[in-house]
C-alpha cells in the first residue's frame, strides 16, 4: 500500500513520493540537470513518443519537480499536481489552459490583484471575456453564469479581508452550467482547508508562501484530477515552459517536511493575538477566520479545520495610524510577503492593492487604515506584546 493510501496527511508530508537513486540517500536528491541521455537512439524516440516513462528535459519533467509534485499531492488529496516556476504562474496556467477566444470566466472580486488583472485585462485580450462579482452572494454567481461560461475562480480565505467563501455551494452552481471551479487555497494552506473535497476541480497555491515558509524561493503549483491536468494543463505547461527549477522544488520538498508544525504554531499565535487585538481601543475592525464574530462563521466552521495564520485589522487613524503602528513596530517586519517564518505585515492600500482604485479598495473593505499581519513562529507572547506596544504610537 503507498504512502498516499495508507498514512496520514502529516506522514504524508515527510515520506510521500520519495525516488532514491542508486546510493540510497536519506535525503532527497536534488538533480541540477538541463537534460537526460539515452542507451540508444531507440530509447530517445520512445521517450519522446510517450511509449517510454523516462525523463527527456527539465522543462517538461525533472526526479527532484517530480517528487515535490508526488507530495504535494499525496497531501493534498489529487490524484496530480504540476509545479511552476511562481503561484502567479500557476494561476495564470490553470485559467489560460482552460480557455479559448469565446469563452467567459466569472472571478470572485476579492482575489489578489495581481489575479485580478489576469481575469480583468490578460484574458480578455485573447477573446475571454470575464465577469467580477461579489463572491459571497451565491446569487451572483447563480446570475452571472452563462452558456459559454467555462472556469470560475475564487481564492478563499480572501487576501486581504479573510472573507471566506463557500466553495460546495459555488461549486454546484459553476457545475450545474457546465464550468470549472479553480481555488486559490493559499491562506487556509492545504492543512485546513480541502477544496477539492468540497468539490472544486482545481487548486492552487503559491508555494513562496507557508510551503516554503521561510522566504526562500518563488514557487507555484496546480493540483487536480488525472484528466484535468492532461487536458488542460500538461500540453500548455510542457510548450510555453513556466516549470518550476530543481533546485527550488527541493527546497519545497524540505518545507513540506515543516509545514504541519509550522502552520499549526502560526495559527494557534494568530489567533492569540486576534483575541488581544478584538477589544483594543486602537483596533477598530478586526477580522480573524474561527471567531465568532467573523461575516461567515458560518462557513469557516463547515468547510475549515481551523483558522488561518493571518490576521486582518484595522487600525483608527487611517493611512497615519497604520504607517505609525507598523513604523513602530521592532519584531514584526514590514514585507509584502506572508507564510514566512518570521512575522510580516503589511499596508495593503499602498502595497499589494494600490493599483485598483480607490473605490474598488472600498468596496472590497480594504480601508486606509487596514493592515494583514501574518504570523511567524516567534514565541507568541513576544509577538502580542510588540503589537500592542507599537500600537501605542498610533
Amino acid at each position: 500500500m503507498s504512502v498516499s493510501q495508507k498514512y496520514r496527511p502529516e506522514t504524508r508530508l515527510v515520506q510521500s513520493g520519495i525516488l532514491r537513486s542508486q546510493f540510497g540517500e536519506t535525503s532527497e536528491a536534488l538533480f541540477l540537470t538541463q537534460g537526460y541521455v539515452y542507451e540508444s537512439s531507440a530509447q530517445a524516440e520512445a521517450r519522446f513518443k510517450g511509449e517510454d516513462p523516462g525523463y527527456q528535459y527539465s522543462r517538461f519533467a525533472n526526479p527532484t519537480v517530480h517528487m515535490f509534485e508526488k507530495r504535494i499531492a499525496a497531501f493534498e488529496g489529487a490524484e496530480a499536481a504540476r509545479a511552476t516556476a511562481t503561484g502567479m504562474a500557476a494561476v495564470t496556467l490553470a485559467l489560460m489552459g482552460q480557455v479559448k477566444a469565446g469563452d467567459h470566466v466569472v472571478a470572485s472580486k476579492a482575489i489578489f490583484g495581481s489575479c485580478l488583472y489576469v481575469v480583468e485585462d490578460y484574458l480578455p485580450r485573447y477573446g475571454v471575456s470575464s465577469t467580477i462579482i461579489d463572491g459571497t452572494d451565491l446569487d451572483q454567481w447563480r446570475a452571472a453564469m452563462r452558456p459559454n461560461t467555462k472556469t470560475c475562480f475564487l481564492e478563499t480565505p480572501t487576501n486581504p479581508t479573510l472573507e471566506v467563501l463557500d466553495i460546495a455551494e459555488i461549486a454546484k452552481i459553476a457545475h450545474a452550467a457546465g464550468a470549472t471551479l479553480v481555488v486559490d487555497n493559499v491562506f487556509s494552506t492545504p492543512l485546513w482547508q480541502s477544496p477539492l473535497e468540497l468539490g472544486a476541480d482545481c487548486v492552487v497555491y503559491s508555494t513562496t508562501k507557508h510551503i516554503d515558509g521561510q522566504g526562500r524561493c518563488l514557487g507555484g503549483v496546480i493540483l487536480a484530477s488525472e484528466k484535468f491536468i492532461q487536458d488542460n494543463v500538461h500540453i500548455y505547461m510542457r510548450q510555453t515552459g513556466p516549470s518550476m527549477s530543481p533546485f527550488n522544488a527541493w527546497v519545497m520538498l524540505k518545507g513540506l517536511e515543516t509545514l504541519s508544525p509550522r502552520v499549526r504554531q502560526q495559527t494557534e499565535s494568530a489567533a492569540k493575538v486576534a483575541e488581544t487585538l478584538a477589544s483594543h481601543p486602537k483596533v477598530s475592525r478586526l477580522i480573524y477566520p474561527g471567531r465568532a464574530d467573523h461575516p461567515q462563521a458560518a462557513i469557516v466552521k463547515k468547510q475549515m479545520k481551523s483558522g488561518s495564520t493571518l490576521v486582518a485589522f484595522e487600525v483608527t487613524g487611517g493611512k497615519k495610524g497604520a504607517f505609525a503602528f507598523q513604523d513602530a513596530l521592532k519584531l514584526v517586519r514590514i514585507s509584502n510577503n506572508l507564510g514566512d517564518a518570521k512575522s510580516l505585515i503589511t499596508h495593503p492600500a499602498t502595497t499589494t492593492h494600490q493599483r485598483i482604485t480607490q473605490a474598488q479598495r472600498n468596496e472590497l473593505g480594504i480601508s486606509d487604515g487596514m493592515v494583514r499581519l501574518s504570523c511567524g513562529l516567534e514565541h507568541v507572547d513576544d509577538l502580542v506584546e510588540d503589537v500592542v506596544t507599537a500600537l501605542k504610537a498610533v
